[in-house]
Order: structure tokens, then C-alpha cells, then sequence
């Protein structure tokens, strides 16, 4: 029997729910029934032995797991006396007995039937009257090993999930990453090893830390199959929802994996392959999902392991864990004496830039150049995923890079490679052709700077999209068309990516005068330091600190009476001489100014000038002038270049009184101006168009006005 006709025989069973169950629901009857009849199959012919070997070690008061098992010529087994189909000899207590089937499963297999609610799922059944019905539609197909292969029942799985995932557009961004995402993301990891794992023999690991329904996992299973089918992929995951980790289990227990590679739980917060390591990885972790239920776990990972943990580099912000998955695959990374790892994982567009320098992004990307771990970044189209239509990217990453990109990043625009479907799914709107992932996947390989061709009509409206390869001819243009050529591939230096935020000062400047509003405003300020300022609020102290405040209030405010009355209203522009003069005034009267006092005073009564002196910082050490907060700004320095060279060349021109904070270092190096690294993606596949010829704009409009000129004429004489 074909795959196609088995699945048809599956699905017929949908016919059967219609009405009592929604169309969102059938997988969780057909999925775990699926598994549930084709593990009958598998344990048909040893049965009777593995039920007679448990009644002899139960007897002799024996563990009997592993003998059981040894018996069943399989990592699981079933205790019930009886198959799927001999269950329907009594329908009367079908219920009962299709669930005592189940729990008869050793652990790991009725952990899945658990995890997909199944008992829940067989009372509705019997409560709607179906329970006979679908049972009987599946005890009567043959999954046997013998006529369905472990590979073959893979795919008639993935071809019912993917189904169920699409009946289910709200939930299926969540769980479910469209096929051809994966087969890109798959065909992008192998592409350089094609000829390493073609080999007999080959023995290679792979690892999913949010697996979902086990997608990548399979697809990355089925592409090695296919260029060797002798080779041996163990597949290793992790999965948060109940429902998908129990549909992923399943589906590695169909392909004849160990399902105790396949763990339940937070990967962020319970890593549950703490020791492993892996050759592969492959991960679409959710997109702009806040981190904040683990966030306890994940701090003191950060705060008290460092980079013997997971997350030494930094943290990203609390809204967005995404980069937290990708240090998790960093960190499982084989040394690479042991061969080292590739690592393919979908992210939007925040990892990219978001974050200044010294931000948890920021680190985060200047730990992965810095290592040289990213090898290349591709775009994706939009409109790709279930759940939304942002930009997303692939990044491939590894430790074991080719001698030539050893330094280097390869960045791929794909976001023009795309076909429209046929029916949106969700946000879904467009997907990619075999030939589309064909295209990307030799631009990725063939490692060079490329250029595409767009060929467009006379209307603007692309009709081919060539990618130049060596010896590719350029397309001709169509009558009154054009061709537009983008860059499609673009190399860069890891180094390319980092800068240095310097801080630039500008010196304060202030012009002073004590006008009636200012003097209005500054016993405003002092009241209500009196009322709210102090060690507390004001109804928190003592009747005599209330005191000891109010006299202090009164003393300022008289003080600023007398230096009114002998400063007028001028104005003075030069504080550097006023102070001393105001000092002088004060010791005359007996008072004094602490620091803080002078700053409220100097504030109330100072504004911004440009045209004024400026202020004097009286430090001996440092800066000659006081900055002017209101005037800071920074400069992003490229990474390779001399801070002062740059300061003079862009800064000084335009503001001569500027100098840089040099205060402001990098933690790591201790040089001037903090580190940050970006990826500005966009930025570097931009190609100007210049606005169309003012004349040619000219044209268009007066042919128009004469066409409808014309008409109306038209109009007039009929």
C-alpha cells in the first residue's frame, strides 16, 4: 500500500468526527490512534512470548522490565492480553478495555498516550457514540513493519501533522515550522558535509532544544536517508507543551529512534541534555516571546556560572528570549578536536541590531563574531509562518568553519525567492519552491559575492529573478521592460559589524539672572524639598528635623533676597567670575552653600546659552570644563579605527568645544568607548534608485490629461 493511499485511509476517519469534534481536535484522536495501532503491529509477533516471560518474573517476584523487553525484540512493550482488533470482540466494555490496553504500555510509550490526553480523548469517543467506529477503522489497517517501513510510517506521520497543523493555523506557528523552511534550514546545515556524511558508516547526532512536533528532527532524518541510507542519525530533543513533546515522542518512536532522547520541560530553565553535546543542531525558537517565568533560573545561571554556564556572554531583554536558544546551542557545541558542530536556527530581526553597545544583544553578537562562529545569515521572504508575517533569517553557525571563511560572514538575501500559494494559512501567504531552496542553497555554497537579475515588464511586474553565478548569461529584457540588478550574496569581515561608542562632551554654558519668576520658582523648589525631601517623607520626622528644615529653607530663601538686591536683574554670562563674587556676598552674611544647595541655587536661577563662557569644572583631574548633559551625544566609531582620528575628522569640524568622555571604557578591552557589534542586514542589500527624470514625469502627466480631456470631449458631444 502507498504512503498516499494509507494516509487517505487515515484521514477517512475525519469523517467520522465531523460534528462532534471540531476540525482543530482530530488530531488529537487520529495521532495518538495512529501510534497507538501501529505499535500493536510491531509487538504482534512477540506478544505472547513477552506476556508469558512477564507472568514467569512476576511470579518468581523478579524486576521483569528488561526481560520483557528482551522478549518483545523492542525498547518497549505491552502487558495486555490482548491486540487492537481483539478489543472489538467485546464491545460492551471497549471503554474499559482500551484504556487498561493503554496503560499496559511500559512507561515510556504510556507517558506519551499521557502526554497527548488520551484517556480524556477515548471517554469523549464513547460518550459521542465513536469509540467502536474509529477503533475499528484502525485495527483494520496493516502497519506492520513488514509492509510499512520505520522511514515510510516517519512520513505518513509528518504528512498527518502537517495537515492537523494547518486546520489549526491559530496554535500551528507555535508548534509547527512550515516543511520547506526546514528543508532549506537542512539542505544549509549538511550543504558542506555532503561528501563526509555520504560515507559508510557515518554515525552523527542531532539536536532540537524546542523541538515541537518533532518537525526538524524528521526532515533533518529524511535528508540524510536520502543521500545514505545506511547512515545512522540519532535524533535528541526537548519540548515545552504537553501535547506537542507527546506528538514529537511518537514520531520518533514510529522512525525507530529512542524515545528517551526526547525530554519534556524548559529547555532555559531545566536543560534536560545538561552533558550532551552533538554534532548538529537545528532550532526555530519562539519569536519575540518574553523570557520572564524563567527569568530567576536564567539570571543565576548568568550571575553565577559565567561562561562556564550557558549564558556568560550577556543577556538579552526580558520581551525577547530568542538569543537565549542560541547561546543554549553554542554552549552543546562539540570541541572541535571531536569534530566540532553546525548549528542552523530562525530568528526575526530584532537578534540583529537590537541593543547599544554594552546591551545584553550587543555582547551577545560580539561573543558569536568574536568566536567566529556565524558562517552565514540568509533572509527569508515574509509572510512565511503560520502565526505571523514578519522578516525572519537563518543563521549557520559553527565552530568548524572552512579554512576561506575562517573571519569571514556570508550574507544571502532570499527574500525574493518565494512563490504565492494557492490558500493562505494564517499568515502564511507564500512558501518556497524546490527550486528556490535549490537556489539559496548553492548561493550559500558557492561563497562568493552574487548578483541577481530581476526582469520586469513595462508595468514594473517581475517575470524571472536569475541569481549570476559564473558563466550565467544575463536574461534580455522584454519590450518596454527592464532588468534591476541586486546584490544577492554579500561577504564581510567579522570585524565589519563591531564599532565604538565614544561619548562626546560639550562644555556647560550658563547665563545667569535672578529675575522675580526665577526667584518664584526657586522657593517653589525649596518647599518642596521641605515637604517631600529631608531623610523621608515629611510626616515620617520628628518634630525637630521638621524645624532644623524649615529654618534651612528660610536662611536660603533670604539669602537669595539679599543677592538679588545686590546683583539686580543683569545678566551674566560668565559664571566662572559670578561665583566667587556670590560666595563673597554669602561669607558676608555668614552663610555657606553645600554643593547641593549651590547646584538647586545655580539651577533656578542659570539657562543654557550657547554665547555664554564655559563653566570651569575645578577639578585638577580631568575634563578642564563641566559637560552639558542637555549637549551629550555619542559617535559609533568602526571598529577598526583610531577614536581620536575619527573625533577629529567627524566631531571637531562641527563643535571645536567638544572632547571625548574617556571615563567611558569597554569592560573587556579597558579602552576608550564602549564595544557594541549589529548586523544592519537591510543596510547592505540597499541600492538607490534615483527618482524617474523630471521631464519623463512631465510626459506621463500631460499624456494622461489628454486621455481624459479626450473623454470627456467625448462625453460632451454624445
Amino acid at each position: 500500500m502507498t504512503q498516499q493511499n494509507l494516509s487517505a485511509l487515515i484521514w477517512a476517519v475525519a469523517e467520522l468526527l465531523r460534528g462532534d469534534f471540531k476540525q482543530s481536535e482530530y488530531g488529537r484522536v487520529i495521532l495518538p490512534f495512529t501510534v497507538l495501532r501501529r505499535l500493536d503491529c510491531v509487538l504482534a509477533p512477540t506478544r505472547a512470548a513477552a506476556l508469558a516471560e512477564y507472568q514467569a518474573k512476576s511470579a518468581a517476584k523478579l524486576p521483569f522490565a528488561e526481560f520483557v523487553r528482551r522478549a518483545a525484540g523492542q525498547p518497549f512493550f505491552n502487558l495486555f492480553p490482548q491486540s487492537l482488533p481483539g478489543l472489538l470482540g467485546d464491545a460492551e466494555h471497549l471503554r474499559d478495555n482500551l484504556s487498561a490496553y493503554v496503560r499496559a504500555f511500559s512507561v515510556d510509550v504510556e507517558d506519551i498516550f499521557l502526554r497527548f490526553d488520551f484517556p480524556a480523548t477515548i471517554e469523549r469517543l464513547h460518550k459521542a457514540g465513536l469509540l467502536y467506529l474509529v477503533t475499528e477503522k484502525f485495527a483494520g489497517l496493516d502497519l506492520h513493519p513488514d509492509s510499512v517501513s520505520n522511514y515510510q510510517m516517519g512520513l505518513l506521520f509528518e504528512e498527518l501533522l502537517r495537515r492537523f497543523s494547518e486546520m489549526s493555523n491559530e496554535t500551528a506557528g507555535e508548534h509547527y515550522t512550515p516543511r520547506e523552511v526546514i528543508q532549506l534550514m537542512v539542505e544549509l546545515l549538511f550543504c558542506e558535509d555532503d561528501a563526509a556524511l555520504a560515507q559508510a558508516s557515518v554515525v552523527r547526532t542531532l539536536y532540537d532544544p524546542t523541538a515541537g512536533t518533532g518537525g526538524m528532527l524528521s526532515v533533518a532524518a529524511e535528508y540524510l536517508h536520502g543521500i545514505n541510507p545506511n547512515a545512522r542519525l540519532t535524533l535528541f530533543g526537548q519540548e515545552l507543551n504537553d501535547e506537542s513533546y507527546a506528538t514529537c515522542k511518537a514520531d520518533m518512536l514510529l522512525r525507530g529512534q529512542d524515545v528517551g532522547n526526547i525530554l519534556p520541560g524548559n529547555t532555559l530553565s531545566d536543560d534536560g541534555h545538561r552533558a550532551m553535546r552533538f554534532d548538529y543542531m537545528l532550532s526555530n525558537p519562539p519569536f519575540g516571546v518574553e523570557w520572564k517565568k524563567v527569568e530567576d533560573e536564567v539570571r543565576a545561571e548568568h550571575e553565577e556560572r559565567g561562561y562556564r554556564g550557558r549564558f556568560g556572554p550577556g543577556l538579552p531583554r526580558i520581551s525577547d528570549g530568542s538569543l537565549l536558544f542560541l547561546l543554549h546551542l553554542l554552549s552543546k557545541m562539540r570541541p572541535v578536536k571531536d569534530g566540532g558542530s553546525r548549528i542552523g536556527i530562525v530568528l526575526n530581526g530584532s537578534p540583529l541590531f537590537t541593543g547599544s553597545a554594552g546591551s545584553g544583544e550587543s555582547e551577545i553578537r560580539r561573543y558569536v563574531l568574536e568566536k567566529d562562529y556565524v558562517e552565514a545569515i540568509v533572509a527569508l521572504p515574509t509572510d512565511m509562518f503560520f502565526n505571523t508575517g514578519i522578516a525572519t533569517y537563518v543563521w549557520i553557525l559553527s565552530n568548524r568553519k572552512a579554512p576561506e571563511r575562517a573571519g569571514m560572514v556570508q550574507l544571502i538575501d532570499g527574500s525574493g525567492f518565494w512563490r504565492k500559494m494557492r490558500k493562505s494559512l494564517g499568515s502564511k501567504r507564500r512558501e518556497l519552491a524546490p527550486e528556490h531552496i535549490r537556489t539559496i542553497t548553492r548561493i550559500l555554497g558557492s561563497y562568493q559575492e552574487l548578483q541577481q537579475a530581476v526582469v520586469l515588464d513595462a508595468e514594473g511586474k517581475e517575470l524571472e529573478r536569475r541569481v549570476l553565478f559564473a558563466g550565467e548569461p544575463m536574461p534580455e529584457a522584454p519590450e518596454g521592460g527592464k532588468i534591476q540588478l541586486l546584490p544577492v550574496s554579500r561577504i564581510f569581515r567579522t570585524t565589519d559589524f563591531g564599532y565604538r561608542t565614544i561619548t562626546v562632551e560639550r562644555p556647560l554654558r550658563l547665563r545667569f539672572q535672578m529675575t522675580p519668576e526665577r526667584m518664584e520658582g526657586y522657593a517653589q523648589k525649596l518647599q518642596e524639598k521641605l515637604d517631600g525631601g529631608g531623610r523621608g517623607p515629611k510626616r515620617m520626622r520628628s518634630a525637630e528635623a521638621q524645624e532644623t528644615a524649615r529654618a534651612e529653607v528660610e536662611r536660603l530663601l533670604a539669602d537669595a533676597e539679599a543677592l538679588r538686591e545686590a546683583l539686580g536683574e543683569a545678566v551674566y554670562d560668565d559664571w566662572n567670575t559670578l561665583w566667587p563674587r556670590i560666595e563673597g556676598l554669602l561669607e558676608a552674611r555668614g552663610s555657606r552653600y553645600t554643593p547641593a544647595q549651590r547646584k538647586v541655587f545655580r539651577d533656578a536661577f542659570s539657562e543654557s546659552c550657547p554665547e555664554a563662557a564655559p563653566v570651569l569644572s575645578g577639578k585638577r583631574q580631568g575634563p578642564k570644563y563641566e559637560p552639558d548633559t542637555a549637549l551629550r551625544d555619542t559617535e559609533n566609531v568602526p571598529l577598526g579605527e583610531d577614536v581620536y582620528a575619527y573625533f577629529a575628522r567627524e566631531v571637531l569640524p562641527h563643535v571645536p568645544d567638544a572632547w571625548i568622555d574617556e571615563t567611558k571604557r569597554d569592560t573587556q578591552d579597558g579602552k576608550v568607548g564602549i564595544v557594541g557589534y549589529e548586523i544592519p542586514f537591510n543596510r547592505h542589500f540597499y541600492v538607490y534608485e534615483p527618482p524617474r527624470p523630471l521631464a519623463e514625469i512631465r510626459a506621463d502627466l500631460q499624456a494622461v490629461t489628454a486621455r481624459i480631456l479626450e473623454k470627456l470631449q467625448g462625453m460632451a458631444g454624445a
